[in-house]
């Protein structure tokens, strides 16, 4: 099931994409046509929903973020062998988590807005994983029971905060910093998904899930031993190389394979 957030008289709504789904195009262009929304009657993460049998094309809605976690956002850093190494850093010998607040969030199609006191601006497609019940000591045979499904995200990050920074709260937190969409796949194989981005329509980065030096068990495992994953909660599991700058006027597209396209642009704050 695809599970999308929209605006809906004037009202964040859910509903359940329909439709075949097409990859992206090489120059990061998706095509929506024959895509359809049918219209949910409620919160389908935390109550009963129903479909209240209307239906919307895809391309007439305006997406929000499927998902704002309630409790947080936790990152994997250096999880891709050859992105590590552009930047000049050692592959983790156990992975490397930060926290993001949930006012970085934004959802398809919102601006991400570029903060005067950075200089490098850099964007990150990465798959995220949202978790589906309360995930505490899971080991990892049993991690994926935890997972409610899988969207696209891009870990925008100040990376010349990054450089400075003894910590990464703001160089990867800054409000508008991680858009997310533009559905939620709740049955997909994430063990070998093609990952890339697009900065307006030249290919950036080009790699694939299956080259994530700690796979996604292992990240819930890890997390698990010592922080409680709570419904909602979202996991950014890493970036492949290829990562670059990005300056305001321009659009980033991200495609995760099977996933579709979040396309945003960036802006001056």
């Amino acid at each position: 099931m695809r599970i999308v957030r929209f605006v809906h008289n004037d009202e964040p709504t859910y509903g359940v994409l329909e439709g075949d789904v097409p990859e992206p195009a090489d120059d990061g262009t998706f095509d929506t046509s024959g895509l359809e929304i049918a219209v949910l009657s409620g919160d389908p993460f935390f109550s009963p929903a129903g479909s209240t049998g209307e239906r919307l094309p895809y391309a007439d809605v305006r997406l929000i973020a499927p998902i704002i976690p309630r409790s947080k956002i936790i990152a994997v850093g250096r999880n891709y062998t050859d992105h590590a190494r552009e930047l000049g850093n050692e592959v983790p010998a156990s992975p490397q988590f930060f926290f993001i607040p949930n006012t970085a969030i934004v959802g398809p199609n919102e601006p991400v807005r570029l903060p005067a006191v950075s200089e490098e601006v850099s964007y990150e497609a990465e798959l995220a994983v949202i978790i589906s019940r309360v995930a505490k000591q899971v080991r990892r045979e049993d991690a994926l029971k935890h997972v409610l499904g899988y969207t696209v995200a891009n870990d925008v990050t100040l990376r010349d905060l990054q450089k400075t920074d003894l910590q990464w709260a703001r160089a990867k937190g800054f409000d508008t910093s991680t858009p997310v969409g533009p559905w939620i796949e709740t049955e997909l194989d994430a063990e070998d998904l093609r990952v890339r981005s697009w900065v307006d329509g030249e290919l950036r980065q080009d790699g694939t899930t299956a080259d994530m030096v700690f796979d996604i068990p292992a990240l819930i495992e890890a997390i698990s031993e010592t922080i409680t994953l709570l419904p909602g909660d979202i996991i950014l599991t890493g970036t492949p190389a290829g990562v670059g700058k990005v300056e305001a006027g321009q659009r980033m597209n991200i495609a995760v394979e099977g996933l579709g396209l979040l396309s945003n642009p960036a802006m001056d704050a």
